[in-house]
């Protein structure tokens, strides 16, 4: 699907777009100075962990200034019909060949709605590019079409030349307040037709919005030189549940 220059509300032609493939790619939804300013900040020493951390949009300026950023927020409150709710936030950097990572991994090809189930089935995603962003330096992956049906069977990610390999447990809560643990890996959707599989490139300040459903994922950086840096924020329609203690409390997109 070929990008759009639209860097505010949609057309309908586009959201159309949106819920047929499951994703959609917009340019210019951050400017290059806007993009710059947030990678300059990130390269200012920080505390060990700290992208581990998946709320700094509630306490940080910089992090919340991109969340909350209105043509983000608009086109998710587009797409989601309604007063978008923030589940978490990631900065995201994968190094090229050429440092002392040996090029960085991605994460193997998922849907979102495995790591972060709600009801209702709301979630989605707004994935910003903080740089140029292409096949050969990781950038995302999406099948479309993909978001049509059930969640799909995964298993833990075997190729880790390309992905990451981990498993956590989670604290998890009910809405009749009912709590319970419950183990999640890096999820590899089972039985995946990798030729479906569209290896996207997007500008720097271009964005790709895609839903809970949508498979995506990303490869190894395999540049030389090109770091592929990417901003990530998942939200959820207003009333959503959603089970994952840690990132249970939402909190309002609007500024």
């Amino acid at each position: 699907m070929e990008a759009t220059k639209n860097a505010g509300i949609l057309s309908d032609e586009q959201v159309r777009q949106y819920h047929e493939t499951g994703f959609l790619v917009v340019h210019d939804v951050l400017t290059e100075a806007e993009v710059d300013e947030f990678v300059r900040y990130e390269s200012e020493p920080k505390p060990e962990g700290w992208r581990e951390d998946l709320l700094h949009h509630k306490d940080d300026s910089a992090w919340r200034k991109v969340a909350t950023h209105p043509r983000i927020v608009g086109i998710a409150a587009q797409l989601t019909r309604s007063n978008p709710q923030i589940v978490q936030t990631m900065y995201l950097e994968k190094m090229p060949t050429g440092s002392e990572d040996k090029g960085g991994t991605g994460t193997a090809l998922h849907q979102d709605l495995h790591y972060l189930p709600c009801e209702p089935a709301t979630l989605m995603a707004c994935w910003v590019a903080m740089s140029d962003t292409d096949a050969e330096n990781g950038g995302l992956a999406v099948v479309a079409g993909s978001h049509k049906g059930d969640l799909h069977s995964t298993h833990r990610t075997e190729n880790t030349d390309d992905h990451d390999s981990w498993e956590i447990v989670y604290d998890m809560v009910a809405p009749d307040g009912r709590k319970w643990q419950e183990k999640m890996y890096s999820f590899e959707i089972d039985g995946l037709n990798h030729d479906e599989v569209a290896r996207l490139t997007v500008p720097k300040g271009g964005a790709v919005f895609f839903t809970g459903k949508t498979i995506h994922g990303s490869y190894g950086n395999r540049s030389k030189d090109r770091v592929r840096r990417a901003f990530a924020v998942h939200f959820v329609a207003d009333g959503t549940w959603v089970y994952r203690a840690d990132v249970h409390d939402t909190v309002g997109a609007a500024v």
